[in-house]
């Protein structure tokens, strides 16, 4: 990294100044900010063209409950901030990402402890054990993933240690190596080169460490001068997770600029105007996405014409989205009452009509979770800690949660198995095999043994173009996936059902489920199931509403 001497004279000042528990409190600050700038890019890099590209989100979630943890900390000790650090990781932690992220901090913590103030020799056997627990916690670790970043910056740390003359030195050269490490993920995970893309997670940890370097050298970690991605990443669909009060619109605007834009005065100017915020670039053309009040509902249209050429202008009301939505999905759960000595399953639900579903099979908690909202360690756990029966069992229902409620099984005193359920109708399956009286351990192997009674059906629109599995998917157009795996792409919703039917051998299961999401009509569903009744008449053919976001459809075969 060639360092300009503006940036040399900041680092030499701070070389050999005390790097104690207040200096990380302002590096994890640090951190925390420039991963937050770069949130959309990392939950971009997605393999899938579905909607939970959600590594930046998670990463960024777990981070702020790190960093919360120690916010109003006044502790000097270097050792004693890091073990806070890392409890605060671990509590917040989300997704799979999020909980590697929080064995990192656990295993620096450990290396560090009760230690004043941190120094090279410290800083490089920290790093050892952060990638020694991260590995250590994920049963089958696989390369080419935040794992091979964390561990090719022990390799830079541990090499030539003689070559680096204090931790920032050290800092600035893991920096680069992470950012080579990432470039390297698509040669050693042949999926991610099949997509075109690096991996989340390990693009994630190096913005995480490159924040740390951007504040010791006194850069920017704010948006202003990161501002534009390319508009494949703009990931759209995560800014309709939290709309803030007084937003009343989302607008979208695609212009073609007269002149260069001027990017730090151009979002200085946008921030004036609303919220939700987002720039992207291709060919010259931009993309404008922002949230506005009512009363500026045509201020950012104006302010671009004045820059140029607007070419396409997307309104949408998005209280009326939120009223629509809360009418369609509205209900109450009656959950199952657990005594002491018996079975209770904590089920993740994606949606309220899924939720509904379990409660009725006797669930003791849901957890509103799926793709895009992946539950915290510390959610899980309080799901169940105030229940009066010790024996516990938990639905993720996801992929990406597996590993979140293994985490929180590990902080408990309680008797907690995971079912490894990535799906919802996986989950189904599962609750069908609970005695809530019965034997712990056999109903817990019942359970495990019921994942495999089903197929899994999940069709949504695709988030970018690409070509995986020899599926060539256009960016908008409805995509189906097959236990997980994308099988197809369709133009309709009629086309995408009858076509994971066929794919699926619906012919040789008796019950065909489908779970409809908030983003459809139910006059569409019926029509749907009725044309699917007549296309396989040997078959029972089941309606439930979902009510779960971004996948028109879930269907389950049994």
């Amino acid at each position: 990294m060639s360092v300009d001497p503006v940036v040399r004279s900041r680092r030499d000042y701070l070389r050999g100044k005390p790097i104690d528990g207040q200096s990380l409190k302002r590096l994890m600050q640090a951190s925390l900010t420039w991963l937050r700038t770069n949130q959309q890019i990392v939950n971009a890099l997605n393999v899938f063209p579905v909607p939970d590209g959600d590594t930046g989100t998670n990463m960024v979630l777990t981070m702020q409950a790190a960093y919360d943890e120690i916010a109003e900390s006044s502790e000097k000790n270097f050792g004693k901030m890091t073990h806070s650090l890392a409890h605060g990781a671990l509590m917040g932690a989300r997704g799979n990402s999020g909980v590697i992220l929080s064995q990192l901090f656990r295993g620096f913590a450990r290396s560090v402890d009760n230690i004043a103030s941190l120094d090279l020799p410290a800083l490089v056997q920290a790093l050892d054990s952060a990638r020694e627990t991260a590995y250590k916690g994920v049963v089958r670790p696989v390369e080419g993933t935040i794992l091979t970043v964390a561990k090719d910056v022990v390799t830079v740390a541990n090499s030539n240690k003689s070559h680096w003359n204090d931790p920032i030195d050290l800092l600035a050269a893991i920096v680069d190596e992470a950012n080579l490490s990432v470039a390297r993920t698509p040669y050693l995970l042949p999926v991610l080169k099949e997509a075109g893309v690096v991996d989340s997670g390990g693009k994630g940890l190096f913005f995480i460490l490159e924040g740390m370097l951007r504040y010791i050298d006194g850069l920017s970690l704010e948006t202003t001068n990161n501002a534009v991605i390319s508009l494949s990443e703009m990931a759209l669909e995560h800014t309709m997770s939290v709309i803030e009060p007084g937003q009343d619109y989302e607008v979208i605007v695609d212009f073609k600029p007269a002149d260069t834009l001027n990017l730090p005065n151009f979002y200085s100017d946008l921030e004036q105007m609303g919220t939700s915020i987002q720039v992207g670039e291709g060919d010259g053309m931009y993309r404008l996405h922002i949230h506005v009040p009512t009363e500026k509902l045509y201020t950012p249209i104006e302010y671009t014409r004045s820059l140029g050429v607007v070419t396409k202008v997307a309104i949408e009301n998005l209280i009326e989205q939120m009223e629509n939505g809360e009418e369609t999905c509205a209900g109450d759960l009656s959950l199952t009452p657990v005594q002491a000595g018996q079975n209770a399953v904590i089920v993740v639900a994606p949606g309220i009509g899924i939720a509904r579903v379990f409660a009725s099979l006797g669930a003791a908690a849901i957890i509103e979770g799926g793709q895009t909202m992946n539950p915290s360690t510390e959610e899980i756990i309080k799901a169940f800690e105030n229940l009066p029966s010790n024996q516990i069992i938990i639905l993720p229902n996801n992929k990406n949660v597996i590993l979140t409620a293994n985490a929180a099984a590990e902080l408990t005193v309680k008797n907690v198995a995971v079912i490894p359920s990535q799906t919802v109708p996986q989950g189904l399956a599962a609750m069908m095999r609970l005695i809530p009286d019965g034997d712990f351990e056999s109903v817990v192997k019942e359970m495990n043994d019921a994942l495999n009674d089903v197929e899994t059906g999940e069709i949504t629109n695709a988030t970018r173009s690409v070509e995986i599995d020899g599926v060539q998917v256009q960016e908008g157009q409805l995509i189906v996936l097959h236990n997980g795996r994308l099988v197809l792409a369709a133009s309709n919703l009629q086309e995408a059902l009858s076509g994971f039917l066929e794919e699926a051998h619906a012919e040789d299961y008796e019950l065909i489920t489908l779970f409809y999401g908030s983003n459809i009509t139910k006059k569409e569903v019926f029509r749907l199931a009725d044309y699917l009744r007549e296309l396989y008449p040997g078959q029972t053919i089941e309606v439930q509403e979902g009510c779960q976001p971004h996948y028109h459809f879930i269907l389950s075969l049994e």
